[in-house]
């Protein structure tokens, strides 16, 4: 088996446990759904079914699918996505495991949260983009922000998206917030927000202008200190478990 259908085979299992496991399925459903960028009509092609079923399992309506189903649904999820050239498959194939003194914690939602909502957990100064504050983010990273310049190549920064690039990039020891900004504005995945925590002097301009250039909100938190931060992003991410 080549290293893309081991990850698919790993996402498989991944996505169909999360989905059996979680207190509501269905929305749990409708998460990786999204993640896959599949809309239900698709889906409910693949499945042979009419788009509502699909609707009714994840709103609800319907009780929660039997193991059969969700297998099923898995499948067709990555089959659609294997049919457009398999692009989040491969992404994860560039993925491997983050070493744990770069990546203080890297975690994926159960259900989405939005931006605002993780932002009034830390604490959250919005420097840029604070029209995107009900855009929902799947999970988050935080990275010791001068490890991570020190140790990681250009390859290795795959690793900060974990399953989505559609989370929140939490950098940890920041002074100005130059490099991060900079290693985000080189990234070719972009995530959802960048949050610096330690900024000791005022933020760089340049990173501010980055973050407006890209289209990422960036943000401060004013947590006092680095095991508080972790602290809140576990309390945002049990949160999404209940």
């Amino acid at each position: 088996m080549n290293l893309e259908g081991s990850v698919r085979d790993m996402l498989a299992k991944r996505i169909a446990g999360e989905i059996v496991l979680s207190p509501s399925p269905g929305a749990t459903m409708r998460k990786w759904r999204t993640l896959l960028q599949v809309s239900q009509v698709e889906v409910a092609e693949e499945l042979d079914l009419s788009p509502s079923v699909v609707s009714d399992y994840e709103t609800g309506r319907r009780r929660s699918p039997g193991s059969g189903f969700i297998r099923r649904f898995v499948g067709a999820l990555l089959d659609i996505d294997d049919g457009r050239g398999g692009r989040y498959i491969q992404q994860m194939a560039r993925i491997t495991l983050a070493p744990g003194d770069v990546f203080l914690d890297i975690r994926e939602f159960a259900a989405p949260v939005s931006i605002g909502e993780l932002c009034r957990a830390l604490r959250c100064d919005v420097l840029v983009g604070e029209k995107a504050l009900e855009q929902d983010v799947f999970g988050y990273t935080v990275i010791d922000s001068m490890k991570a310049i020190q140790m990681l190549s250009g390859l290795d920064f795959y690793r900060i998206f974990g399953m989505s690039s559609e989370r929140a990039l939490v950098f940890v020891g920041v002074t100005r917030g130059r490099s991060p900004m900079i290693a985000v504005k080189i990234s070719p995945f972009k995530p959802r927000i960048v949050i610096l925590h330690g900024i000791i002097t005022e933020i760089d301009p340049l990173a501010v202008s980055l973050a407006r250039h890209e289209g990422i909100p960036l943000a401060v938190s004013r947590l006092e200190t680095q095991d508080e931060l972790v602290e809140a992003l576990l309390k945002v991410y049990r949160s999404t478990q209940e």
